[in-house]
């Protein structure tokens, strides 16, 4: 019976090196997400700032790999660089390689936005948020995907839960009441 378990721990142990897992480095991610998630909570602008751009860091980060991180990096400067089908391709890649890392979902469907791909947009954007519900960042995306699709009470929904999750956010609530006089014009 012993020998079995001896095995067993054997055969785990050897999972997690040759599938590079680290379930206290995960552990320790997912509570500082937490910490932080609450600290959004406060509605500071000049408080929650720092907070954003810690989450903004993590999210960014890949979890093991930091050749995936550096990639994901160079996707973003391409396409900030107008070289934004390179950018496709960098992110494809590593949704490829990690497709649980919800920021390089992320990355592709703001890349697909700005080409005008708003289908292929709103279902990474899906993605993002199986991953990560929390993503103010793909909420705020989306609600500009359905803006351009003219779903516009989709698009208040995306940025009324974006400012659930970051209270101090700007842009929804500046989202939000341009919709609203949208919809307004629409029916006069």
């Amino acid at each position: 019976m012993i020998s079995k378990f001896m095995k067993f721990l054997n055969y785990s142990f050897l999972l997690l090196i040759l599938f590079n897992i680290n379930p206290a480095k995960s552990d320790e991610r997912d509570n500082q997400l937490n910490r932080l998630f609450n600290e959004l909570k406060i509605n500071n602008i000049a408080l929650v700032y720092g907070t954003e751009q810690k989450i903004w860091e993590i999210w960014s980060t890949h979890p093991t790999d930091e050749k995936l991180t550096l990639e994901l990096l160079k996707g973003s400067n391409l396409m900030q660089g107008e070289t934004i089908s390179e950018s496709i391709k960098i992110f494809s890649k590593l949704i490829e390689l990690d497709p649980n890392w919800a920021e390089a979902w992320n990355k592709r469907a703001t890349a697909l936005y700005l080409i005008g791909d708003y289908e292929g947009s709103q279902k990474d954007i899906d993605r993002v948020l199986e991953l990560e519900n929390r993503h103010f960042g793909a909420l705020a995306g989306q609600g500009l995907v359905n803006i351009k699709l003219e779903n516009y009470e989709k698009a208040i929904e995306s940025y009324k839960r974006a400012q659930e999750i970051y209270p101090a956010m700007q842009s929804p609530k500046i989202m939000i009441e341009q919709i609203e006089q949208l919809i307004k014009q629409q029916l006069i």
